[in-house]
């Protein structure tokens, strides 16, 4: 019967109607409310969509994985917390690491549980995985690192493990918010990389009002001496203070958001991140960490 509607209706009209195309780029810009209302996983604003995908054993003519407890030589010397897996390389090629008592300088050897891996003469022990969450605070420097610097953030996560952990990509010394540590390199490695397009939610402070138009100028992109960039999302946070902005962006440029506005001709005051990836600072004070979950541990993982 429905078929029958649909032909009649074509017939008195003559032919179908065509749809607008949507446009892109220029509807009016918004952006889910950046406060402090979210927990990392659960649902909130801004809503991360979390797409399911098929396992392996559910794909159709997939072959059964074998798994192995095997890992790559430089990664176990990583993993201990002696140093990068880069630097691991070198020393290995110097003659620095023995496994099982016999000193390996070749690339690519694999060593499993239970192998008795030694560097410089001191067994290697490979750590457990950590994940700390900090809200960071102005006037920390995020760098592992670094004799020029007053105060880095790993100052304020020193008693949190007694693992060796690093901060997951940068927030400037004067941008506050959420900041992730861990030892897991290859999360670390996919949370930072472009490829992934992880989100990133700033509720940024002007010195004045955000026009209207260059807030759709954002919105649609703008050019920058590194090449062009666009925001995800974009609102005022709320209507009666126009110089305080929400943005949602995935780039991981170095300095971007300020740059953005700066490009327009606003002073960025204040810069907080409060989502990154799914997690939040929600209940977790300025300058303090806390554990992950081991939900939001999951979480991360199948991004």
């Amino acid at each position: 019967m429905r078929s029958n509607n649909n032909k009649n209706k074509m017939s008195r009209s003559g032919s179908r109607r065509q749809e607008k195309p949507a446009i892109k780029g220029r509807a009016k810009p918004t952006v889910r409310k950046t406060g402090e209302k979210e927990s990392g996983i659960s649902a909130g604003k801004p809503k991360s969509k979390i797409y399911k995908t098929k396992t392996h054993s559910e794909s159709k003519g997939s072959k059964k994985r074998v798994f192995s407890d095997e890992v790559r030589l430089n990664r176990f010397i990583a993993n201990a917390g002696v140093c990068s897996r880069r630097e691991a390389d070198k020393f290995i090629a110097a003659g620095l690491v023995s496994v099982n008592g016999a000193v390996v300088t070749e690339m690519g050897v694999k060593v499993k549980s239970g192998d008795d891996v030694r560097f410089d003469g001191r067994r290697l022990n490979a750590e457990k995985k950590v994940y700390i969450l900090l809200n960071k605070p102005k006037d920390f420097v995020t760098t592992t690192d670094d004799p020029h610097a007053d105060k880095t953030v790993m100052e304020l996560v020193k008693d949190a493990c007694f693992e060796r952990i690093y901060p997951v990509g940068r927030l400037d010394r004067n941008t506050t918010g959420v900041l992730l540590f861990t030892n897991d390199g290859d999360l670390s490695k996919k949370l930072t990389h472009p490829s992934h397009k992880m989100k990133k939610v700033y509720q940024v402070t002007l010195d004045k009002v955000l026009t209207k138009n260059h807030m759709v100028q954002i919105a649609d992109g703008v050019e920058l001496e590194d090449g062009p960039i666009a925001a995800d999302a974009i609102s005022y946070i709320n209507a009666e203070n126009k110089a305080e902005i929400g943005i949602e962006i995935h780039s991981g440029r170095n300095r971007i958001v300020r740059r953005i506005f700066e490009h327009l001709g606003y002073h960025v005051r204040k810069l907080d991140r409060v989502y990154f990836a799914g997690l939040t600072k929600k209940n977790l004070p300025r300058g303090k960490w806390r554990a992950l979950s081991g939900k939001e541990i999951q979480y991360l993982k199948m991004q």
